[in-house]
């Protein structure tokens, strides 16, 4: 009886597929859309009591249900194989949904791990340096996927023909997009060497304030009277770049002039005095406080401070103010400069002065 009903269901067509991979197909299906439904609920279940809220959520519970019933769904193309060898475009039928479903959920993935990856950086305040990180995933993540499709539908011999056939359009659209090309590997570049970040006083070129924001294609730097200035990477990455914030010390160094009847050693013990008395300056390096030349008009005191690079503009403004200020009250003179003019020959100097007779 079940070799009959077997038989039957064999030899017996509906648009040309069996009833018995029909029977198959239709079995598949169901299990698939209950399997899906099943491991959905049971994540959303879980995402109500998980801690890691980022990654175990609807979505990600939407995202697998769909990829259990992609899987389903390969399970019933290999059940129908015979059924769906239709052509497409020249291409198989089968094939071509295998490859849309592989970007289909390479694309979600991705997506989804870049956005984790900026949810991160923004928790860990590195938006810009994970952004960068999340976009070169994202690319290379489809880049790969795109291969691989263009392997399974065999258009690598196409694509080559195609690439011979529009030479002469592939060389301009070369040197159009050379700059575009140029900044996009110079922003990998800089990314792993890290020569700079968000909030680093940098001067790169003639340009020079706070880094805004750092994109693959370009910098953003604010310059210190306010203005947004964008360079693109190429140039960033080629210039020379001094980051005044990329050691968490900077040292101070000023000059100061004294007249020659001052006392050096007394100016030095003024200067060392309130450095000592000043909070944002280092002890550790320890501040330098010397004569370092005998200028035409002065006795040139050179003083070296350390402070923290985020308060070396404040500590370098203060520093200037008091020891004009220590100089001041201890009467010590800061010359402006001085010419003595010799000439070779007597002058005569006559002075006209007005006549007394009429007082």
């Amino acid at each position: 009886m079940i070799l009959e009903v077997l038989e039957f269901l064999q030899n017996n067509f509906f648009y040309g597929l069996s009833y018995y991979l029909g029977i198959k197909l239709i079995l598949v299906v169901i299990v698939g859309l209950l399997l899906s439904y099943f491991i959905e609920k049971q994540v959303k279940t879980l995402s109500e009591t998980t801690k890691h809220t980022w990654i175990i959520n609807e979505e990600t519970a939407g995202l697998i249900s769909t990829f259990v019933l992609a899987i389903f769904v390969v399970i019933a193309l290999n059940v129908i194989e015979s059924f769906v060898t239709y052509q497409i475009f020249g291409f198989d039928l089968k094939i071509l949904i295998y490859s849309i479903l592989l970007l289909y959920f390479t694309y979600r993935v991705s997506n989804r791990s870049k956005r984790y990856l900026l949810l991160k950086g923004s928790q860990e305040g590195k938006f810009a340096e994970y952004r960068l990180k999340a976009t070169l995933f994202h690319y290379s993540v489809m880049i790969i996927a795109f291969g691989i499709v263009f392997q399974m539908l065999g258009l690598t011999d196409r694509l080559g023909t195609l690439l011979v056939a529009g030479g002469i359009t592939g060389i301009i659209l070369g040197f159009a997009s050379q700059t575009v090309v140029a900044n996009f590997i110079s922003g990998i570049f800089l990314y792993f060497d890290k020569p700079l970040k968000i909030g680093d006083s940098v001067e790169i070129g003639t340009s020079s304030g706070i880094v805004n924001d750092i994109k693959m294609m370009s910098t953003r730097i604010r310059t210190w009277d306010g203005v947004l200035v964008r360079i693109p990477n190429e140039k960033v990455f080629n210039s020379e770049i001094i980051n005044n914030k990329k050691y968490p010390a900077r040292r101070v160094d000023i000059e100061v002039g004294i007249a020659y009847k001052e006392d050096a050693d007394r100016a030095i013990e003024l200067i060392w005095n309130m450095l000592e008395d000043m909070t944002y300056v280092l002890v550790d390096p320890e501040p330098q406080i010397f004569v370092k030349g005998l200028g035409n008009s002065s006795v040139d005191i050179s003083v070296k401070a350390w402070a923290p690079s985020e308060k070396w503009y404040d500590v370098k403004r203060e520093i200037i103010k008091n020891i004009k200020k220590e100089f001041d009250g201890e009467k010590i003179e800061i010359p402006f400069p001085q010419r003595t003019i010799w000439f070779p020959q007597d002058l005569k100097i006559k002075i006209d002065r007005e006549s007394n007779e009429n007082k």
